[in-house]
């Protein structure tokens, strides 16, 4: 009986082992707390603490860093002297590189025609009437080229409004429609032969060399210029 009640009895703990076990516990807590205390007075008193901290670090960043040389003001900076190229005289060029400039031949133009001078002309004609007259024929000596009153220079005929007796007028129409068939022909010749005036420009009037003039001369339907006017009319 004796052992069994000294079994069910657990030992007790020593007093010291307790103390030292809760002791080591709460250490570490301790060292915490004072330094959460010691930063927030550090954090509360900083602008107080930061110009202690620089005084005490100042001499050590001054005899750690390295003394930089000041540059003289009175010694002038070097200057480096660059030497210039030398030109190289020019060579001679030989003659037959030497281009030789050419000459180009001096064309002649021809003088512009004088105004009145020998045209060749050509068109479609007809008998003149109340509008404007381009190319028309007026009368057996008369007629309109391009708006100019041409007078045919080596010929007169009668005027059918001026006639004096049937014969005549009958002469001046015949001549009037010789002109018209002549003019229609072809291309012909327009010779200038004297200054324009306004009764019309005196002009030689040909084709192949062959007066106009000429051929109603010859075939009784003009005279020459300052032959008798009275020549169509019966005495």
């Amino acid at each position: 009986m004796a052992k069994t009640a000294t079994r069910g009895r657990r030992k007790a703990p020593a007093r010291g082992k307790s103390r030292a076990r809760s002791g080591g516990g709460l250490l570490p807590w301790a060292v915490i707390g004072i330094a959460a205390i010691g930063g927030i007075v550090a954090h509360d008193n900083w602008k107080s603490l930061q110009p202690m901290l620089e005084r005490e670090s100042t001499p050590i960043v001054r005899e750690t860093a390295e003394p930089r040389p000041v540059p003289r003001k009175d010694v002038p900076p070097k200057q480096v002297a660059v030497a210039a190229p030398t030109p190289r005289a020019a060579q001679p060029l030989p003659p037959a590189a030497i281009p030789t400039p050419v000459i180009q031949p001096v064309k002649a133009v021809p003088a512009p025609a004088s105004p009145g001078a020998q045209q060749t002309a050509t068109g479609a004609f007809g008998y003149c009437g109340q509008g404007a007259h381009i190319n028309c024929v007026g009368d057996g000596g008369i007629f309109w080229y391009k708006g100019e009153k041409i007078v045919i220079a080596d010929m007169a005929s009668p005027v059918a409004d001026q006639a004096r007796c049937d014969d005549e007028r009958r002469v001046a129409f015949a001549a009037k429609l010789r002109l018209l068939a002549l003019l229609n022909a072809g291309p012909f010749v327009i010779d200038a032969a004297g200054k324009a005036e306004p009764s019309g420009a005196p002009r030689i009037v040909s084709r192949d060399g062959r007066s106009f003039g000429a051929q109603l001369i010859k075939e009784g339907l003009a005279r020459k210029p300052g032959a008798a006017g009275g020549a169509w009319c019966a005495a």
